[in-house]
């Protein structure tokens, strides 16, 4: 398991190396003592595991969490803070766990273990969730959804998505230049994207009320959705009235 130690404090660091270094099958690929190295180095070495402290001069463990681009490796996230109730917080958003310091040999090893044993799909969606945690709150929180695409999974925001459309048990995601697999249903996804922009349009499909573009009436009871992107969907026309509604025609 490729693992990067980040936290400001050499101490920390050497504590942290020391115990990693007695734990099977750990290789430590490299150290920051700063978010924007974390940034540098999480994307030059792409780490299994990232053991990120919280509290850190000019960006934070949770800024680092926010800055991190949308790739093909999402790495699980340690959370370790001297602060129970950061390390807590940030445990339930989305952090696979979270170790107090000063960092004991066992609590160390059963966090390891437990990184070990979460899939690509769950950390990426797991890292996910942190990031919404992580966003400024004097701005509107913005949802990340999981996209896949092959063996590979994307941090997607949803002022990129203009659709969810289900084939069969398969959930595509819409966005502007690519199509993606969800990694939950849509009824699963529907509730998560609740309060936002997203609705139901058709028992298979869910839009971006902000990528509409025109309605169309094909009849009394149906109604022709245009997309920013040009698709085009059939909402009914009770489903089309909430649309119009929220749109305040």
């Amino acid at each position: 398991m490729k693992t990067l130690i980040v936290d400001d404090e050499p101490i920390a660091r050497k504590v942290l190396r020391e115990e990693l270094e007695s734990i099977r099958d750990v290789e430590i690929v490299g150290e920051a003592d700063n978010g924007a190295s974390a940034l540098e180095k999480i994307q030059r070495h792409r780490p299994d595991l990232v053991l990120l402290d919280l509290q850190m001069p000019l960006m934070g463990g949770l800024e680092v969490v926010r800055n991190l681009k949308r790739g093909t490796h999402m790495p699980v996230i340690v959370i370790v803070t001297a602060y129970d109730s950061y390390a807590i917080q940030a445990f339930e958003a989305g952090a696979v766990d979270y170790l107090l310091k000063p960092v004991g040999h066992e609590r160390l090893a059963k966090a390891v273990e437990r990184a070990r044993r979460v899939t690509e799909k769950q950390a990426a969606e797991k890292l996910a969730r942190l990031q919404e945690v992580a966003e400024p709150v004097s701005g509107p929180r913005v949802r990340k959804v999981v996209g896949k695409i092959g063996e590979e999974f994307f941090l997607l925001s949803t002022a990129d998505i203009s659709a969810f459309q289900a084939e069969g048990d398969i959930v595509w995601i819409i966005a502007a230049k690519q199509k993606y697999m969800a990694t939950q249903t849509l009824n699963a996804v529907e509730e998560r994207l609740r309060n936002t922009s997203f609705r139901r349009i058709h028992r298979k499909t869910l839009v971006n009320v902000d990528h509409i573009q025109k309605m169309s009436a094909l009849s009394s009871q149906r109604w022709l959705i245009t997309l920013s992107n040009q698709q085009e969907f059939i909402a009914s026309k009770r489903q089309a009235r909430a649309i119009r509604e929220l749109l305040k025609w």
